[in-house]
């Protein structure tokens, strides 16, 4: 088979899974992908599980991968405030708190907005306003709309996100798919030029 391609770069949800639930003929494919030769990154602005458990569950589900080959927009979140002295106040899911802790100081100098669910208050979300208003950087972890939930689709945090920068007139740093930076850390890690690199998503807005 003659591939124009070197690298294969794999949204996971919708893409090797949905709902939790292996898609049929995913892991066939990575297994393919790596007799083939082609080095693969595995990318998610997951923003609920930590790296660890995000690694955990692929490989509980029958898919061979290493924790170098994992992406998440939390720990580009958290590597993009450490390459910049930030410490944020973090408005996250719990479970990807720790991604964070070593920075936070008692003064934040930048916010960081993810999927915290029942955490993104109208008091937190205040805070997080009055923070961007005196023109500290708000740093989004992804920018999705909504996704599937078990009981049907949930609102994501990229309605939050686009709402506080209206309020607070700031534009946010996106950490994740499809930020550029993220995909350009993630090409680098290849050692390959993007046009050798083939993104694979289930929805273009989101994934490209």
């Amino acid at each position: 088979m003659s591939l124009t391609f070197d690298a294969l770069l794999l949204d996971l949800s919708g893409v090797l899974y949905d709902d939790n639930k292996v898609i049929d003929g995913a892991i066939d494919c990575v297994r393919e992908a790596r007799h083939l030769g082609l080095q693969l990154r595995f990318v998610t602005n997951t923003a609920t599980r930590s790296h660890h458990r995000i690694l955990q569950q692929l490989l509980g589900m029958g898919f061979s991968i290493e924790s170098r080959e994992l992406y998440t927009a939390p720990r580009a979140a958290a590597k993009y405030l450490e390459q910049h002295n930030l410490s944020p106040l973090a408005l996250v899911h719990p479970s990807i708190a720790s991604e964070f802790s070593h920075l936070t100081k008692t003064q934040p100098n930048c916010v960081v907005l993810g999927d915290a669910r029942d955490g993104l208050t109208y008091e937190a979300l205040n805070q997080a306003f009055r923070l961007c208003h005196q023109g500290l950087p708000l740093i989004g972890i992804g920018l999705n709309r909504y996704f599937n939930g078990s009981n049907g689709l949930m609102l994501d945090a990229g309605g939050f996100i686009t709402g506080l920068a209206w309020a607070a007139q700031v534009e946010p740093i996106i950490m994740g798919k499809p930020s550029v930076k993220f995909y350009q850390h993630i090409v680098a890690s290849t050692g390959l030029n993007a046009k050798q690199c083939l993104m694979v998503g289930d929805e273009v807005a989101a994934d490209v």
